[in-house]
C-alpha cells in the first residue's frame, strides 16, 4: 500500500519538471526578439523563438497534436502535462497557403519529443515572407509561470 503511495508522489513530482527542446535547429532567441509585436509582447503567451538553420520541425515534448493549420504554417499541441504549445513557422507564412510545407502529423496524433512533425523548405519561402524566425509559445501558462531558458534547456518555472 505505501509502495504505491510513494510511487505516485514521485510521478507527480516528475510531471512538474517538464523540459522542452527547440522545435527547429538554429539560433535560440528570446520571444521578445520576434519581429512581430503579437509574439514579442507575449500577447499569445510566453515562449522562445528560433532562427532556423534547417527545415525539420520536431515536437518539443511528448503530447498530442491539437491542430495542424490548413495552410501548414503553424501547429498546436498539448504536452502530457496539459501545457498548450503553438509553433508558428515564420511570419506572415499563412499567405503561402501551404507552399513549402510538408506535414507528417494530423490533428489528434500522439507524438514523442523529437518526432518530426513537418518539413519546411526555407530556401523556397524565405524571400516571400518578412521573416523565417519561428516562435514557440505556451498559450495557457498560469500567471506565476514563465519560460526559463538555461543553455539549450527550455522549461516552465
Amino acid at each position: 500500500m505505501f509502495k504505491n503511495l510513494f510511487k505516485r508522489n514521485k510521478e507527480e513530482k516528475t510531471n512538474t519538471t517538464q523540459t522542452y527542446i527547440q522545435p527547429l535547429e538554429g539560433k535560440l532567441l528570446s520571444i521578445t526578439e520576434v519581429p512581430d509585436p503579437v509574439f514579442a509582447q507575449k500577447m499569445m503567451g510566453d515562449g522562445i523563438a528560433v532562427d532556423p538553420s534547417n527545415g525539420v520541425l520536431v515536437a518539443p515534448a511528448d503530447g498530442q497534436i491539437m491542430n495542424v493549420f490548413p495552410t501548414k504554417h503553424a501547429v498546436s499541441m498539448t504536452d502530457n502535462n496539459g501545457k498548450e504549445i503553438l509553433i508558428h513557422v515564420g511570419l506572415d507564412t499563412v499567405s503561402l497557403k501551404g507552399e513549402g510545407f510538408t506535414s507528417f502529423v494530423k490533428d489528434g496524433d500522439k507524438v514523442k519529443q523529437g518526432q518530426k512533425l513537418m518539413e519546411i523548405d526555407f530556401d523556397a519561402i524565405k524571400t516571400k515572407v518578412p521573416s523565417i524566425i519561428t516562435p514557440m509559445v505556451f498559450t495557457n501558462l498560469e500567471e506565476n509561470e514563465k519560460v526559463i531558458v538555461e543553455g539549450n534547456e527550455i522549461r516552465i518555472g
